[in-house]
């Protein structure tokens, strides 16, 4: 290997990265010199969040459904041909339903499996190879404290993120002999989009105010209060070092001390 190789910056994809957990990851990984590649559904919204990091670092975008395998792959093939293969994949795509048990549909358990668990299998297939060819890499796979206990009316969201812990805990092993750790982070209630859509749901069905329904969502931390979105992207950013390379199928929660005491 030359010294400008050994120089050239790692391949970061990130996916769900348009906002949320998934734009701060790419913030803090520009950050630390990777090259980013931003991937989701909506092209506008994508492109907003490219203008808004450019000053960073290299960055550039790649549409993609997750949970079609064929989308993935050719999203993987636009995402090399502008900055090389793929040294570090974060998966923090993701989609939450409430709904009680009885009432839940095949539709519905599909859905949860199909976004939450499939579409980060086909997502790491599609950059595996990568990895195992350059000797180096890093997996991240954004799970939830949903993935270490349950919550009521999630079920299926809950299936899908422990289905994602035990695929991190195996993968991690297959591959801890080639230079890749695979690891999860968990977040506890997170100020997103997706906890805002919780937030709403919970005011329209009680009455409370947003305060009150937050306030709710933050009973399980005891520290009292939501989690933010850097807060996590902090730990998947250090996941992504070569200085974690020794942290290997771990599920590290962020939620305050949720589980601890859960």
């Amino acid at each position: 290997m030359t010294m400008a190789a050994a120089q050239a910056p790692r391949h970061a994809l990130v996916t769900g990265a348009s906002r949320g957990i998934g734009l701060m990851v790419a913030e803090r990984l520009l950050r630390q010199g990777c090259n980013v590649t931003l991937m989701g559904r909506g092209e506008a919204s994508l492109a907003q969040a490219q203008q808004q990091l450019a000053a960073l670092g290299e960055v550039a975008w790649v549409s993609a459904d997750i949970t079609d395998a064929a989308e993935v792959k050719a999203a993987f093939v636009r995402a090399r041909e502008t900055f090389g293969p793929v040294h570090i994949l974060v998966n923090n795509a993701g989609q939450a339903v409430s709904e009680r048990f009885d009432r839940l549909d095949e539709a519905g358990w599909d859905r949860m499996l199909a976004v939450n668990l499939t579409g980060t299998f086909h997502c790491i297939q599609a950059a595996l190879p990568d990895m195992l060819a350059a000797k180096w890499g890093r997996v991240v796979n954004v799970a939830s404290t949903a993935g270490l206990q349950g919550y009521a009316y999630v079920s299926a969201y809950c299936a899908a993120k422990h289905g994602v812990v035990g695929l991190t805990r195996s993968l991690a092993l297959e591959v801890a002999r080639k230079g890749i750790t695979v690891n999860a982070v968990c977040p506890g209630y997170t100020e997103t989009d997706l906890v805002r859509e919780a937030l709403d749901n919970i005011m329209q069905k009680t009455g409370m105010s947003l305060e009150e329904a937050k306030a709710k969502l933050a009973e399980g931390n005891p520290q009292g209060r939501l989690v933010q979105p850097e807060e996590v992207a902090d730990a998947v950013a250090w996941l992504c070092t070569p200085g974690a390379g020794a942290v290997n199928g771990q599920s590290i929660p962020v939620d305050g001390g949720e589980v601890m005491v859960g």
